[in-house]
């Protein structure tokens, strides 16, 4: 295993880490057997964004008596009640959870205080004008939360947050299939960096997020790596092509300030897949070679989740929508996370009034209005 600088935190994070959230709903000792795994395997950085109660209390008992071996990034916002999950922004709800989450982990801090998913400019403002963010400078203080960060999809909150000042790290949905938008002609001239070719329409509001994190010492935790599935299957890339894990791993591990790739995992062999990262070689890291050559016109038809179909008229966060969606038809039975925050979002699918106004915006012709009522039967609203 690798390790890598997070930003300027000193932390040194594995390339590869632990995302739980696959770990809800599983037993005690499965869990046991997946941190134990990650263990062997050289991974030092876990990440638990979710409130759930058993999820927490098995993580913390897997780690238990090792905890200094382990940075922990630990989610404040995220809090449960009468049985389901909520993001809350309020300090005493925040607090009251804060301290479930440090109770479950036998622990006194954690090493990554992360302001829990923050996707939209309103809710950007909520954090600073609630107490959220003051609360978060005085629990650093305190050595109670050791770094500040913050979780976002969004390039345009990353970038807010960052320029903010007190964020000091991000977990941040990285891969091409979020990042390239279209083709565009390659640059004339020689061309330096042997990854480039690859790079032809890259988001350049994306591209100043990596590049500002590297500037300010921000590190970046990868989440989403392989876009739910989709870029590993032919049918689903938006490329046309599949990708491998140990492509899609390197594509983020190339990516400015990006420290590390949080994974999530359901078994022990599901760890050991991943870190063969590790021991491949060149040609088999090379994600350039495929995606140059890849159909780019499969584009047309599937959402990127590039954004440029807003604003919305009844306020739909479109590609917000798409992901989760795009995510949960992967299981069998849509996950609970993955439920609760399509649920946790201000406005549904449902709400959609078919307008078509997105439709004439959106450079990959997608059928939006028909795909909001698929999306609608399947979360149910």
């Amino acid at each position: 295993m690798q390790y890598r600088k997070l930003g300027n935190t000193g932390l040194n994070v594995s390339e590869i880490a632990l995302g739980g959230e696959w770990l809800e709903r599983k037993s005690e000792a499965e869990v046991f057997a997946v941190v134990d795994a990650a263990r062997r395997c050289g991974i030092n950085t876990l990440d638990c964004f979710m409130s759930e109660p058993n999820v927490r209390a098995n993580l913390g008992n897997a780690i238990k008596g090792e905890r200094e071996k382990w940075i922990l990034q630990g989610h404040l916002g995220s809090a449960w009640r009468n049985g389901r999950y909520l993001r809350v922004r309020d300090v005493p709800s925040v607090e009251e959870a804060f301290e479930d989450l440090l109770t479950r982990f036998h622990t006194d801090y954690v090493d990554l205080g992360m302001i829990h998913f923050v996707d939209r400019l309103d809710d950007w403002q909520t954090v600073l004008d609630s107490g959220f963010i003051d609360y978060m400078i005085e629990q650093k203080k305190l050595g109670r939360v050791k770094h500040i960060g913050l979780s976002t999809h969004s390039a345009e909150i990353a970038r807010l947050a960052v320029e903010h000042g007190v964020v000091e790290a991000l977990l941040y949905s990285v891969n091409p299939g979020y990042d390239l938008l279209t083709e565009l002609p390659p640059p004339d001239g020689g061309i330096s960096d042997p990854y480039a070719p690859a790079l032809r329409g890259m988001d350049p509001l994306r591209d100043s997020v990596y590049r500002l994190c590297a500037e300010r010492g921000v590190g970046i935790n990868v989440m989403k790596c392989f876009g739910g599935g989709r870029l590993l299957d032919v049918e689903r890339s938006p490329f046309g092509v599949a990708l491998t894990p140990s492509q899609c791993i390197h594509y983020c591990l190339t990516r400015p300030a990006v420290a590390s790739v949080m994974l999530g995992f359901e078994t022990p062999e599901q760890v050991y897949d991943a870190v063969r990262y590790e021991d491949a070689n060149d040609d088999e890291k090379d994600y350039a070679r495929v995606l140059f050559d890849a159909p780019r016109s499969t584009y047309f038809g599937h959402c990127t989740y590039c954004g440029h179909c807003q604003p919305c008229h009844k306020g739909v966060d479109i590609a917000m929508v798409n992901k989760l969606y795009d995510l949960g038809i992967q299981h069998s039975e849509t996950p609970a996370t993955v439920r609760e925050h399509y649920e946790a979002l201000a406005v549904h699918a449902s709400d959609c009034i078919h307008c078509g106004l997105c439709e004439t915006r959106c450079p990959f012709h997608v059928r939006v209005a028909e795909h909001m009522k698929t999306v609608a039967r399947y979360f149910g609203k």
